[in-house]
């Protein structure tokens, strides 16, 4: 239920920091567009009037917007012309520069006129040296470059992005803490219902050891007595099975409670022993077992929680596989893919719900299992930072663990 609760809170964050960059984007674009947007209308205005703004009466407004009336704002303003840094540079046919308008203390006529000249075999308009814009026009059998400076509305437009970071990044910081006291108090009924299901499991173990171990011992005790028979053979299946369980549960109840262990684990040699153990088995159920196992891949996991994976995913294929199963181990880049397929009578597709407490699938053989063998592994591959995914493909069930 930990691991639940994390994993809430880290997809909420992610959540929560996609929207909010997503949004934060957007409203960067369009200050960032807007402000180019600004500065091609000015260059666009200039090359109208020639490379220099005209007299205040070609502003329509300036004598309304002297007698105090509100005038447009941005491009539009007729203060613009006064408070504008740029300059323009007229290159005639020959190539020889002329200062139209010098409007900028930031650089001389000279340092101007080498600039434009750069200009001219660039596109008509875009930015140069960061915070400028310019355009490049003819007009008069002249070709003119307009320079203006938009440090001043740039500056404007990187605050509103040191804002938006900052703001990003104190929002997730607060979103964290209020998650984890809201998701404590969301998940708390949930860690409650949790923790009283560990409490059943290890009293069902308790519970149910000592009447098993009383049934087999007084089983034994007729066996001895009278001798084997089916009904003892079928008490002592019975009792198999029910220890079988219990030992689940058991060891369930033991791994949420338990911290693991890693450790440099051979994981081909593990899953081999456990292919071993129970090779008797499916033979014996008509079951033919192949096997694609990579000798030289060590892993760093802990050493109990792999063998009770590598137990179960042989007693899964011991229970269901028909008449094959097939185990492979191999490396997949840095990760390490272990593949378990036996055949089975499903339909195609993914079957993931496999992998919850107490569920089987709908046509497994009775008394096939308790719906707990798989759930395990799934908390064990989830401990190790891996992922497991099954699904039935042409007749097959795979099993699929990513570590």
């Amino acid at each position: 239920m930990n691991r639940a609760e994390k994993r809430f809170r880290n997809w909420a964050l992610l959540a929560i920091f996609a929207l909010l960059t997503a949004l934060l984007t957007v409203i960067n674009a369009v200050s960032f567009t807007m402000a180019g947007e600004d500065a091609d209308r000015l260059t666009d205005k200039l090359r109208q009037q020639n490379g220099a703004f005209a007299e205040e009466a070609a502003w329509p407004g300036a004598r309304g917007y002297r007698q105090g009336r509100f005038g447009p704002m941005g491009p539009e303003s007729p203060e613009t012309g006064h408070s504008l840094r740029y300059f323009t540079i007229a290159f005639d046919e020959n190539g020889k520069a002329q200062t139209v308008k010098m409007q900028i203390s930031a650089v001389s006529e000279e340092e101007a006129a080498g600039w434009a000249r750069e200009l001219l075999t660039r596109q008509a308009m875009g930015w140069t040296k960061g915070t400028y814009r310019f355009r490049v026009y003819e007009a008069n059998g002249q070709r003119f470059v307009t320079v203006i400076d938009q440090g001043r509305e740039l500056l404007s437009a990187y605050r509103i992005l040191l804002i938006s970071v900052i703001g990003e990044a104190l929002c997730l910081i607060v979103c964290a803490f209020a998650l984890k006291y809201l998701g404590g108090r969301v998940f708390r009924p949930l860690k409650d219902a949790d923790r009283r299901q560990r409490r059943f499991l290890m009293g069902a173990n308790r519970e149910l050891s000592l009447p098993l171990s009383i049934i087999s011992a007084d089983t034994e005790l007729l066996e001895k007595r009278h001798g084997p028979d089916d009904n003892t053979r079928s008490i002592r299946r019975q009792v198999g099975k029910m220890e079988q369980l219990v030992r689940r549960l058991d060891g369930m109840a033991l791994f949420e409670e338990a911290e693991l262990s890693p450790t440099s684990l051979p994981l081909g040699e593990v899953l081999e022993a456990a292919i071993d153990l129970r090779r008797g088995q499916l033979e014996q159920a008509g079951i033919a077992v192949k096997t694609d196992i990579a000798k030289d891949i060590l892993i760093s996991a802990d050493a109990e929680a792999m063998k009770r994976v590598m137990d179960e995913l042989t007693d899964n294929a011991l229970k269901f596989a028909k008449t094959r199963a097939f185990f492979s181990l191999r490396r997949a880049g840095e990760r390490v893919i272990l593949h378990s397929e036996n055949d089975a009578d499903l339909p195609d597709g993914p079957c993931d719900q496999v992998f919850d407490r107490f569920t089987t699938l709908e046509n497994a053989p009775e008394g096939a299992g308790a719906g707990l063998g798989l759930s395990c592994v799934k908390d064990i591959v989830l401990a190790h930072k891996g992922r497991v995914s099954a699904r039935v493909e042409n007749g097959s069930f795979i099993l699929e663990i990513d570590l």
